[in-house]
């Protein structure tokens, strides 16, 4: 059967880049989000509805969740930032389709890490250590392969 182009994609294929070098392995990403904030007017003698004016466009933290491994680059970010030494990057969440063709990515601007989660450890689960890095940057967009 044909793959029609409004079929839904699954959202389990996915790459992290920062910099573009491939930081892979990432088993979620959340925040992936843009909103403008409006500012509400009721206008007098009008009250069939309000009207609404754009303000700004606000980006929520990205969140990056991955199995501990022996590399400490995601730590070593987090820990220059907070001690004053803030390292931006450029980094790409990038979508995959099933035969491994790159659909869509969701590059992001001049990030940097605000927070450092480190695995919850529990000697009577078999869970796998997980550790989370939530960033901050300055604006999406996204990008639709053809």
């Amino acid at each position: 059967m044909a793959k029609r182009m409004n079929d839904a994609i699954g959202a389990f294929r996915f790459k992290v880049e920062l910099d573009g070098l491939l930081v892979g392995g990432f088993s979620e990403v959340s925040g992936i989000q843009s909103e403008i904030e409006v500012m509400s007017y009721p206008e007098g003698g009008l009250n069939t509805y309000v009207h609404n004016f754009p303000k700004q466009t606000k980006y929520p933290r990205i969140v990056l969740k991955r199995g501990i491994t022996q590399s400490s680059e995601l730590w070593d970010w987090y820990d220059g930032a907070a001690g004053g030494t803030v390292k931006r990057k450029n980094g790409s969440v990038i979508l995959y389709n099933n035969g491994g063709k790159e659909l869509c990515r969701w590059n992001f601007f001049e990030a940097y890490p605000v927070k450092w989660h480190g695995p919850d450890l529990n000697a009577t689960s078999g869970n796998v250590a997980v550790e989370s890095i939530e960033i901050v940057h300055n604006g999406l967009k996204t990008i639709f392969s053809k």
